[in-house]
């Protein structure tokens, strides 16, 4: 299908894109901007933006509608924390999004790494929140409890698809255990926000879509993204169709309706884009 124009992104003529990628590759930093090969790259690196990919560039997973690989893993990066934490300086940033790659290899999943970059992120920058986009643990309620213990600011973890494409697009994930995480998220008791978010354009239907809104509204999800799924590559599944705008705000409508506290629809919208609005007032 050809992409319609509301899909087709102006890429910005300033110095600001060079400059960030530049930084990155100075101090040994991955993003999931790149890895990903993210539509709004080109806007978010010009305006010193970037979601962190750390614990690697290979995944334990090979989820269908994902650009990073699986490979050989390697073991984390004790300096990687601080290198992270360096960048967020030098970049000037006010809200510092983390994500990694699906570590299954490790006994925790990840989790006291991420712990040991949100702190090392806030030592360095106190008057930055931190916003983390954690993979599912396997359901080890004892690593979600080591991410939350280091106080993010917001909690992400997203479901991605409606339950009856998780075969295909995500069969290593459990569409119930991601919803049980973000459940123990809201009931934690920490004050931090539940945060999720999902695509479209994979041959889900307009009821599955809103079934998982109120399924994420229910397992206590404060803010919800939904973006356009973009096939990265031919090996990729193909696009199904292209959501129009009105539909993504009607969308955002219905998630209002049932008491989502704030809904960001739209067909570029990903998991980090605006983040920073969007946590600033998570109950507006």
């Amino acid at each position: 299908m050809r992409i319609p124009p509301w899909l087709r992104v102006k890429l910005p003529r300033d110095k600001g894109f060079a400059c960030t990628s530049s930084l990155l590759r100075d101090l040994d930093l991955n993003t999931v901007c790149q890895g990903a090969r993210c539509p709004n790259t080109w806007e978010c690196f010009s305006r010193s933006v970037a979601m962190f990919l750390i614990l690697g560039c290979e995944c334990t997973r090979n989820c269908a509608f994902c650009n990073i690989n699986p490979g050989k893993q390697l073991p984390p990066d004790p300096d990687e924390p601080r290198r992270l934490a360096e960048g967020s300086a030098r970049l000037g940033l006010k809200h510092v999004v983390i994500t990694s790659v699906t570590r299954d290899d490790l006994p925790d999943g990840g989790a006291a790494h991420f712990a040991a970059t949100i702190q090392a992120v806030k030592s360095r920058r106190p008057d930055c929140t931190v916003e983390v986009l954690i993979p599912d643990f396997q359901g080890d309620a004892d690593a979600l409890a080591t991410v939350l213990a280091a106080r993010p600011d917001v909690l992400n973890h997203n479901v991605e698809t409606v339950p009856r494409l998780y075969p295909s697009i995500r069969p290593q994930a459990d569409y119930a255990q991601s919803l049980e995480l973000l459940r123990r998220v809201a009931a934690s008791g920490a004050g931090i926000p539940a945060k999720s978010g999902l695509m479209v354009g994979l041959g889900e239907t307009d009821e599955e879509l809103r079934e998982v809104v109120r399924d994420m509204k229910n397992a206590g999800c404060s803010m919800i993204t939904i973006g356009q799924y973009m096939r990265p590559s031919r090996l990729h599944p193909p696009v199904e169709r292209y959501m129009p705008p009105e539909e993504f705000n009607a969308l955002a409508a219905f998630g209002r309706s049932i008491g989502v506290g704030k809904m960001f629809c739209a067909p570029l919208v990903r998991s980090s884009y605006h983040a920073a609005e969007m946590a600033a007032d998570p109950q507006e």
